[in-house]
């Protein structure tokens, strides 16, 4: 899809991480070159400690569930930090029910002890990370906060051995983590390892000081920080594989920290979802837990470094391609999506002063930005896997009504066109003028790719394709063969020949032939004329039989020399050129400091080329920090807590990634509808009883609902499962189908802006640094109502015409008519 916008030359195209786990992602490539989420896995096989974080059931999904039970049979210690102990943190050792927004002050009060200890692993951070990174530490300079570079424009270290500065990569170099280096005009420059030191040392971070905010008791924080220190240093572990790092030194063994993290949505999708992902990466640098032998391991095509992604491009030339890729990752604000006048370029703001690294961009704001006409009005909107109208909007209703306004002097809608593309009926269908039907993933041929989220594992690089099983028997086809096609009827570079023809007969044909650059293409595995190639090939037009025969995958070992220490490790980096991950060795070192935040704090003191609007200056200088910081997520700044004293999120259940699978049949017999969680003090505090209602309002609305009592929750938190509420009419369901009576939506509750300040500013409900939608900052009150007449949930939002009619009232599995 990323491609197909860019050859049709639109500035606008937005992933779905915007609206999901961009900060997951984003912090992840910009501090290690790499991230949670499926591109990364704990060392099953050796972790002693694995710590999740925000993890739903959902993510991610079969291959963590495989190896929690792993861990059972080894007897790993789990602990699950989440408000809710449901799923992966009903089955951890330990629970630690922390209050939403707080990850972060968390992680860095465990910083704090690790440091307060001396329980950090300096040689590891030393060699494998921007510890020793010299900073220009005086304020008055315009340079302060940025590295100190040679002319090469290498950062520089202080070289223990020598005395005197010597670029990081030099062989041989022992960076210095302690000491303050003067150079001749007096300016002082201290490494990272002592910023970090001063800051996470300072008594704010301390146990009892975050203590009563995160709900985490100032014992528990110092049991958790000690049990991590002696798992990591107590149980090393130490592997005899002789490796070779990227300055020629050899290492005759491989040393490891068997302690893991992971962590997802529900750390992310705060306003200060990017900072809390950034905390736990340096928590895990710290214990030097990152690629080693019982941590957190990266899976192939994974780690790049982030000088390794695109920018992001908004050239656009009338009747040619946009001049490079979408989405990517900022250096600085030269790569700010804006225009000559300083205006944003893309309509979801995305790339600008309000969210400079938003490297998915921000599709939950389109609607409402191009309803409003702000920065620009639109056209026509093309979605896909995107239910926009329902719940993966904020401002349910609101953007329902948007979709439909008319202007009052022309009659014509304020958006004028919307194209949308599904397997179903979803809510979305309804206000699409143009519907393109999806087949299901039973009708089409599919490419995980390394060119995306492959499947691999972090011992082996694979790739796997699924393949039509059942003839459709509609009229619909594939979304990728529909771009495919419709790339070729428009003429757009690259689905058509030099003749003028189409390049590709359908997504099939793309799969095998398309190239990304030579030899290179959406498939690894049997590529050139002999079959041999993998990794780099002239295409073979029996790849996708040699997939099919090899049950749809392809798969080669990591070699046992390059299995740990990735970024670092030289027969990797040879491995990864070969299979073509990247076209040279890439070998770099894992981001304390972050320059890039450092570069935009630079311009908000107002030097530099770009400056930002005036009324940004002080966030930018706030959020944009190089180190991890934390701050009060912004919707919890803005409203009164004694009016809405309570915390309300949503997980994604099992069956769930997104809300495409929920209308099976069977599922629907386990999560057909889904009540609001109310913890034990709320539940008896409002005299709640089995079968009861709740008013639940917060500053943008109301909805009525029920509920159910769970002890095993946060006392400041209700939540319930998300996208189970359906709308009447829509996915072929019965109009009075549970999902639509019983089942409901927390986003009528949520507004993608943020409650006014009084300046006339649009200010955007998502993350500052990336603009990742802040879907649990909101807060609510409850209370106990009668249930509505039809005991159907609130707000009512019409019934929706189906152009599929319903689906049969009874299902049989087995059954033959006659």
């Amino acid at each position: 899809t990323g491609w197909w916008a860019q050859q049709f030359g639109t500035p606008n195209y937005a992933a779905h991480g915007g609206f999901c786990s961009v900060n997951m992602a984003a912090a992840g490539i910009y501090t290690m070159g790499g991230a949670f989420w499926e591109f990364g896995q704990p060392d099953w096989e050796r972790t002693k400690m694995f710590m999740i974080f925000g993890v739903a059931e959902d993510h991610d999904s079969n291959p963590i569930k495989m190896g929690l039970g792993r861990l059972k049979e080894r007897g790993a210690k789990v602990v699950g930090v989440n408000p809710v102990r449901s799923g992966y943190n009903a089955i951890a050792d330990e629970w630690v029910g922390i209050t939403p927004g707080t990850d972060g002050l968390f992680i860095l009060a465990l910083v704090h002890e690790l440091l307060k200890a001396g329980k950090v692993d300096l040689d590891y951070l030393s060699r494998y990370t921007n510890a020793g990174y010299l900073v220009q530490s005086d304020p008055e300079s315009p340079d302060f906060g940025l590295f100190l570079r040679n002319d090469d424009d290498e950062p520089l270290v202080l070289d223990r051995r020598s005395g005197t500065v010597k670029a990081w990569n030099e062989a041989g170099v022992q960076p210095e983590l302690g000491k303050t280096w003067t150079d001749a005009q007096g300016q002082a420059h201290k490494p990272v390892f002592m910023l970090l030191a001063e800051r996470y040392l300072d008594p704010a971070y301390a146990p009892e000081a975050v203590a009563e905010r995160t709900g985490v008791t100032a014992v528990t924080i110092r049991r958790l920080a000690a049990e991590l220190a002696h798992t990591a240093f107590e149980e090393e572990i130490v592997i005899d594989q002789p490796w070779t790092d990227f300055r020629g030194q050899r290492h005759e063994t491989m040393i490891g920290r068997p302690v893991a993290f992971h962590a997802m949505r529900g750390i992310s999708a705060h306003s200060n979802g990017f900072q809390t992902c950034r905390a736990l990466h340096l928590l895990q640098i710290l214990l030097g837990s990152v690629e080693v032998p019982g941590g957190f391991r990266f899976k192939p095509p994974y780690p790049k470094p982030v000088e390794a992604h695109p920018t992001p491009h908004v050239g656009v030339t009338p009747g040619a391609p946009l001049n490079g890729p979408h989405l990517g990752f900022v250096r600085g604000p030269e790569h700010l999506a804006l225009k000559d006048d300083g205006s944003p370029a893309r309509i979801d703001k995305a790339f600008t002063w309000e969210n400079p690294m938003s490297a998915h961009g921000l599709m939950h704001m389109v609607v409402s930005n191009a309803h409003a006409g702000d920065p620009y009005k639109i056209d026509a909107l093309f979605m896909y896997m995107a239910n926009m109208a329902w719940n993966s909007s904020m401002n349910t209703r609101g953007v329902m009504d948007m979709l439909t306004d008319t202007d009052p002097e022309t009659g014509e809608y304020v958006i004028p066109k919307l194209i949308y593309a599904d397997s179903y009926s979803s809510e979305m269908v309804a206000f699409a003028d143009l519907v393109l039907p999806d087949t299901t993933y039973l009708e089409r041929h599919d490419c995980i790719s390394l060119l995306d989220r492959p499947i691999c594992e972090a011992d082996a690089v694979a790739d796997s394709i699924r393949w039509p099983v059942v003839e459709p028997d509609r009229d619909v086809r594939g979304f990728q063969t529909v771009l495919v096609q419709l790339g070729a009827r428009l003429g757009l570079p690259g689905f058509v020949t030099d003749a003028g023809e189409p390049a590709f007969k359908d997504y099939a044909d793309y799969m095998v032939n398309h190239q990304r650059r030579p030899g290179v293409g959406p498939l690894a595995g049997w590529r050139g004329e002999d079959e041999s190639g993998a990794g780099r090939g002239v295409p073979n037009p029996g790849q996708l039989d040699r997939y099919i025969e090899n049950g749809g995958f392809w798969m080669e070992h990591v070699p046992e020399e390059a299995l740990y220490f990735k970024p670092w490790n030289q027969a990797y980096q040879d491995w990864a050129v070969e299979k073509a991950f990247f076209d040279k060795p890439q070998p770099y070192v894992f981001s304390l400091y972050v320059e890039t935040m450092a570069r935009f704090q630079q311009a908000a003191r107002g030097h530099g080329e770009r400056q930002p609007p005036e009324h940004l200056r002080a966030r930018i200088l706030e959020t944009l920090d190089p180190l991890p910081c934390w701050w009060e997520p912004l919707e919890e700044q803005a409203v009164s807590h004694s009016d809405f004293p309570l915390h309300a999120i949503t997980q994604r259940p099992a069956a769930m990634y997104h809300s495409w699978g929920s209308q099976n049949a069977w599922l629907r017999q386990i999560h057909g509808h889904n009540p609001l969680y109310v913890p034990t003090a709320v539940w008896k505090a409002q005299g709640f009883a089995e079968g009861d209602w709740a008013l639940v309002t917060s500053p943008h609305g109301a909805i009525t609902v029920p509920v159910a009592r769970m002890d095993a929750l946060n006392p400041q938190t209700v939540w319930t499962w998300n996208a189970i509420g359906k709308r009447k009419g829509a996915w072929a369901l019965d109009p009075d189908a549970p999902e639509a009576k019983k089942g409901f939506l927390l986003n009528h509750l949520i507004h993608e802006l943020l409650p006014p300040k009084g300046d006339g500013l649009r200010w955007s409900n998502s993350d500052p640094v990336t603009g990742q939608a802040a879907w649990y900052d909101l807060r609510v009150r409850v209370e106990k109502t009668a249930p509505p007449a039809d005991a159907a949930s609130l707000p009512e939002t019409g019934t929706q015409a189906s152009p599929v009619g319903q689906g049969p009232a009874t299902i049989r599995f087995g059954h033959e008519e006659g």
